[in-house]
């Protein structure tokens, strides 16, 4: 029995038990979410989870760490301390998005070792074993993909990203339309030049209904991919991205009609005005299915930067009802990230999560942001550096000229304006005692 079939019966599962303690939501009101499509569990049932995860309605906002080795650079002990970042900063997922090398031995490693769910993108698997097979990239089958999916599956992957909504047809006016920056999805490339050419639809939007036979088996979460999404803000809502959005909000609905957790994958590029109404649209579009971006970049020219930009974008993205944020590095658009930008991105993402929830949730977390503030009044540096994302860099930053944290930072020194007015309104005090 799948986790959208025991909601509707009416049963509080075990993982809904343990998501509403960390939510601090009743269990109800998480089955109820989970039973109308609104909230997913990510959850393989044949994995034990260290830490749970769910997105939806009225949840916070998540952020998930995309990790992996590829075709250029290849070391597992590399994608292991990007693994064991995201356990110690609190990164909601992990995505394994390896493509080259040994991919199964990186995918079950980062399985064992990863306290949180694990997602991948299995056609990127496909794609490798074509290439090492010295066979035409794209000249793989039906079959192939779909036991690649299900071996990924069956090694206990909680959701994985699916590329439904690319049809053929979609396939071809790209082909005859340009776009400013393309298509800029791998797998959404690859499911494009198949479909181009076998001449065939593309098998995860014609045989959807034995996915979710697949999915249904082991109770996990689709995320079906934005193929189309803008690589460019000039792309942004075009014909392409709404046209796939459109396919992938009806596949959404037969999803949760046949017992299957889906979420919906968007974008991307896109300027900043913008954002509100894309999140606005997909919700709309699929009666409100859990919504995970990818950024979002309101601006195409931050390299080096991009987990800055995509945080702000992700901020807006999440107040307006984005449900989980895809993150960025400082090596998106240049490189394969080092686990140090690895950690840059996902504190980056936990900040603009947190900024979103604080319009979207209100007060259920606002009383942190208090704390700080009532912290910083009485200059009590153990509490603040307990509160913040990052507590090390912060004792580090205020140490750099100071050793104790005792008194104002090195910023105002005696002019701290936690000192200056209680002296004298403490002599007032004196004063008027005598």
């Amino acid at each position: 029995m799948t986790q959208i079939s025991s909601a509707r019966m009416g049963q509080v599962t075990e993982e809904i038990k343990r998501i509403s303690e960390v939510e601090g939501t009743l269990p109800e009101k998480i089955r109820d979410g989970v039973a109308s499509g609104r909230v997913v569990i990510l959850k393989n049932e044949g994995r034990s989870l260290r830490r749970y995860t769910a997105l939806g309605e009225g949840l916070l906002t998540k952020v998930n760490v995309n990790l992996g080795a590829s075709t250029d650079h290849y070391n597992v002990e590399d994608e292991m301390r990007k693994v064991e970042v995201a356990n110690r900063y609190g990164a909601d997922a992990v995505m394994d998005l390896t493509d080259g090398g040994d991919i199964d031995l990186v995918r079950r490693q980062v399985l064992e070792r990863a306290d949180m769910p694990v997602g991948t993108v299995p056609i990127y698997q496909v794609y490798y074993e074509m290439v090492a097979r010295k066979k035409y990239v794209i000249d793989f089958s039906e079959d192939d993909l779909f036991n690649v999916i299900r071996k990924h599956l069956k090694d206990g992957v909680d959701f994985i990203t699916v590329h439904t909504g690319i049809t053929l047809d979609l396939a071809r006016k790209l082909s005859e339309r340009r776009r400013v920056a393309g298509v800029v999805s791998r797998g959404g490339t690859i499911m494009a030049a198949w479909s181009l050419h076998n001449q065939k639809e593309n098998p995860l939007f014609s045989e959807f209904d034995y996915l979710l036979e697949i999915a249904k088996e082991f109770d996990v979460t689709l995320s079906l991919g934005d193929a189309l999404r803008p690589g460019g803000i000039a792309d942004a809502h075009d014909e392409f991205q709404v046209a796939e959005l459109i396919n992938n909000a009806r596949l959404a609905k037969r999803a949760n009609e046949s017992g299957v957790q889906v979420m919906i994958e968007g974008p991307g590029h896109m300027p900043l005005d913008q954002i509100e109404m894309d999140v606005k649209l997909e919700k709309e579009l699929t009666g409100g299915k859990p919504y995970y971006v990818l950024g979002i970049l309101p601006t195409d020219i931050a390299a080096g930067y991009d987990h800055i930009a995509g945080a702000i974008g992700g901020a807006v993205a999440a107040s307006a009802g984005a449900d989980m944020l895809c993150y960025l590095t400082p090596a998106e658009h240049l490189s394969l990230p080092t686990p140090d930008q690895v950690k840059e991105g996902l504190i980056a993402f936990k900040i603009a999560a947190h900024v979103g929830d604080l319009v979207k949730l209100g007060e259920k977390v606002r009383s942190v942001d208090r704390e700080m503030s009532e912290a910083r009044s009485s200059l009590n540096w153990m509490k603040m550096f307990s509160l913040t994302f990052d507590r090390e860099r912060a004792i580090q930053i205020y140490s750099q000229y100071k050793d104790r944290p005792l008194g104002s930072c090195t910023m105002c020194g005696d002019l701290c304006v936690y000192l200056v007015l209680p002296r004298v309104t403490e002599k007032l005090r004196g004063r008027d005692k005598t």
